[in-house]
């Protein structure tokens, strides 16, 4: 079974990782120190993080505990983005490391989109080392179609997804509304939409306890995860971001 530990054993790459500070907890310095042996930098300045990054001065960062609403738009300006495409690493409590998709709310609501994020979030799977099957999620179950035409769209959308991965050789089926199974039976779960994604991570972490290692930036090829300020410990975040430079 794939977890956290499982990310966080074995030798990692020789990379350099920048994490950002914005607060005086101590948790970024700790998680630091924690990975010793490894080339990580701290940075209290977001344009310096994002300036080495775009520049290749780092291979990879992590937002740390740095203000999203500070760092976030120049991330952007500088990777030459209009938007930020997130996917979110989670780990429910005794269960494996999935990854969840779309989790911004305004983001997941066509298709090809949906498609794209299944994609993009199979390649994040092997390239650090996890299983790559994907559930495409929908608004009801099979028996439902008939009840409600948005749930019969949301149904017909999940099919004509999987079916679509599948025919480009992909691990994909339809999960239906059935989000207690997959997330024990695939690795890379698609949720209907952003709101409903969105409503899934909360639930699944600020409820349920699961735990939120970050959420890569998928469109872009400069590895950046996106953390919570609430986290008190980042190394499995940086062990993430160091996963993700290799191909």
């Amino acid at each position: 079974m794939f977890t956290s530990k499982t990310l966080l054993s074995g030798d990692l790459p020789d990379v350099k990782v920048g994490i950002g500070r914005g607060t005086d907890a101590g948790n970024v310095e700790r998680s630091v120190l924690a990975m010793d042996g490894h080339d990580i930098r701290i940075y209290d300045d977001p344009n310096e993080l994002v300036s080495d990054l775009a520049a290749g001065r780092i291979d990879a960062a992590v937002r740390g505990d740095m203000s999203s609403s500070m760092l976030l738009p120049i991330l952007k300006k500088g990777l030459g983005l209009k938007a930020l495409e997130r996917v979110a690493f989670m780990e429910p409590q005794g269960g494996r490391l999935i990854i969840l998709s779309p989790v911004g709310i305004d983001e997941g609501w066509t298709d090809a989109q949906r498609y794209d994020l299944a994609v993009r979030s199979a390649d994040l799977a092997r390239r650090v080392g996890m299983g790559q099957r994907i559930a495409i999620m929908s608004g009801g179950r099979c028996e439902d179609v008939g009840r409600c035409r948005a749930v019969d769209r949301s149904i017909e959308s999940a099919r004509s997804i999987a079916k679509r991965l599948t025919e480009n050789g992909y691990d994909a089926y339809h999960a239906q509304i059935l989000i207690e199974d997959a997330v024990r039976e695939a690795d890379i779960v698609i949720a209907p939409e952003g709101i409903t994604g969105n409503i899934i991570f909360r639930t699944m972490h600020m409820v349920g306890g699961a735990k939120a290692l970050g959420a890569p930036v998928v469109n872009s090829e400069k590895v950046f995860i996106d953390t919570s300020r609430a986290k008190t410990d980042y190394r499995d975040s940086i062990a993430l971001a160091m996963r993700l430079t290799e191909e």
